[in-house]
């Protein structure tokens, strides 16, 4: 009893005073250690206070955001922007033309690349920014991509011939790449459970709601001060977003360890505290040097992540049907106003589709995710309204075309926008879903680089092309209608194969960002690492 009651009192000297127990040899558990560091000092292991921007301030940013983003998309495809080609009559007297393609004196198919020259920069800068998010506050990445994005859209509006506005839409899609990839990962994560698919909905809804505001946009200031000023007012529009995400003080992304916290995990195994991360920075993180574990290079875990997303089938045929959709819908955006000015010599091609673009958009957006959350936001469900709202939009699209009548025209191609743009909130759904939350930066950035590789970055010139050779824009557009079926097809697989909603699963296994260190080696080494933890 004497010896039980003597060691119990050695036990407690040396919890009282780590260090000399360290030196004795004594292992005193790391648990003991910070509670009497902490009684000492009082240093709080919770994660810091909660950013002003709550989950619904943070929805309203990201939908402007994402809104003036389109809006440039809407503007550059306006016939006050984009204008119309010189005309050269059989003596050999040529008008001058308007807007960009009359100035620099393009061809379809180069007006066509214009359009789609932002989907180089989106490519090389998407999956760059999404696994930098694992590293770097995605918040301070926001903030650069929108900078480039701001003094690249007033280059577009000093730009003296094809190739200076080739390389400024180039660089408008390297700062659109922070955003588009990170944006989506934040609303689901902040959404009410019962309302994910209705939040994403609204932010996508500012897609059409953007191009249909741009073509207005666009031809209003196109056409009353010239196509230059439509590009200067954008980058004003979007400057104080750029500095937001210098300044802003964010929420935490799910998957990723908190900025500026230490996180402490107890182990089943050993109910022994794991020391994860030790930050010196608020905004990059800074690896425990108490890990043995070799770190893998920034190259080899993005290809690991690669790996593991073209090993999830719902994941990529729910990107297949996307490319077909995309492939159309593209095309629909870039040479609507001026189909619809040659098929039905609309003087106000302009507002016509902007009205039809941001009515469809707006109703059939919100209610494709309202729709889904009432069935119960799960993989099939979404992949049975993906697969029946683009069949039905694609018959009333194809329709549409085939009436001379404007009036029409009007009311189908409106309904089939509906049913369309229904799919937006469920598509990104299972792009969420069906991965990891670790991935879900990358799951975004890859399905927007996918969709706009092999969908409308394609389309755009090669609907020129057609149209170059059938000088017929009904039959052109019903050409590219049809494809729609082909995206209804490859959703309707997705219906009946097997599918795992991740949303929950395990996190981020340990690796190069979020290091783990058992503490047994760290009390046996010297007794600094021990001192870092309560410092």
């Amino acid at each position: 009893m004497g010896v039980e009651a003597g060691s119990d009192t050695a036990v407690q000297d040396q919890e009282s005073n780590p260090a000399a127990a360290a030196a004795a040899g004594v292992v005193v558990p790391v648990e003991k250690v910070i509670e009497s560091d902490m009684a000492k000092t009082p240093i709080s292991l919770s994660e810091p206070a909660p950013s002003w921007f709550t989950p619904k301030r943070l929805l309203v940013i990201f939908c402007v955001i994402n809104m003036v983003n389109y809006v440039d998309r809407g503007a550059i495809a306006s016939n006050g922007v984009n204008g119309s080609a010189r005309v050269c009559t059989e003596s050999g007297v040529c008008s001058h033309g308007s807007g960009i393609q009359g100035d620099f004196d393009l061809s379809n198919f180069k007006d066509g690349v214009i359009s789609s020259a932002f989907m180089v920069g989106l490519l090389v800068a998407s999956p760059i920014f999404a696994s930098l998010a694992k590293s770097i506050n995605p918040f301070r990445l926001i903030g650069v991509g929108l900078s480039v994005w701001t003094f690249a859209a007033a280059g577009c509006g000093i730009s003296i011939d094809f190739w200076s506005i080739t390389i400024c839409r180039m660089l408008v899609g390297v700062g659109e790449a922070s955003f588009i990839s990170l944006a989506a990962p934040f609303i689901d994560d902040n959404a009410p459970v019962t309302q994910r698919t209705a939040w994403l909905g609204i932010f996508y809804m500012c897609i059409p709601t953007g191009i249909a505001i741009g073509y207005v946009y666009g031809g209003w200031v196109g056409n009353g001060f010239g196509w230059r000023y439509a590009f200067f007012g954008e980058a004003i529009l979007m400057l104080p977003f750029a500095i937001l995400g210098f300044v802003m003080k964010p929420l935490q992304m799910k998957g990723f360890s908190p900025a500026g916290s230490k996180k402490s995990l107890t182990t089943p195994e050993t109910n022994v505290i794991e020391v994860e991360v030790i930050t010196t920075d608020k905004d990059v993180p800074v690896l425990d040097r108490s890990s043995n574990k070799p770190s893998r290079s920034g190259l080899s875990r993005f290809w690991q992540d690669m790996k593991a997303l073209l090993l999830e089938k719902i994941y990529v045929v729910n990107v297949l049907g996307y490319i077909a959709y995309n492939f159309v819908i593209g095309a629909y955006s870039y040479w609507g106003p001026k189909a619809g000015y040659s098929i039905y010599h609309m003087s106000n091609a302009d507002l016509l589709f902007g009205g039809i673009t941001i009515v469809g958009g707006i109703v059939g957006t919100l209610a494709g995710g309202i729709i889904l959350d009432r069935m119960n936001s799960t993989i099939p469900n979404a992949f049975k309204l993906l697969s029946t709202a683009t069949f039905l939009g694609a018959i009333f699209c194809f329709s549409a075309f085939c009436f001379k009548n404007l009036y029409a025209f009007i009311v189908l191609f409106l309904i089939g926008e509906i049913l369309v743009f229904a799919t937006q909130g469920p598509v990104n759904f299972v792009c969420l879903h069906t991965v990891k939350p670790s991935l879900r930066p990358l799951s975004m950035a890859m399905s927007t680089v996918s969709i706009h590789v092999f969908g409308d970055v394609p389309s755009s010139p090669l609907v020129g092309v057609i149209q170059d050779n059938i000088n017929n824009w009904r039959t052109t557009a019903l050409i590219l209608t049809s494809i729609l079926f082909l995206a209804a097809g490859i959703w309707f697989i997705g219906i009946f194969l097997h599918s795992v909603d991740r949303y929950d699963e395990d996190n981020e296994p340990p690796n190069a960002t979020t290091e783990r260190s058992n503490t047994t080696p760290l009390l046996e080494d010297k007794t600094t690492e021990t001192t870092a933890v309560s410092a």
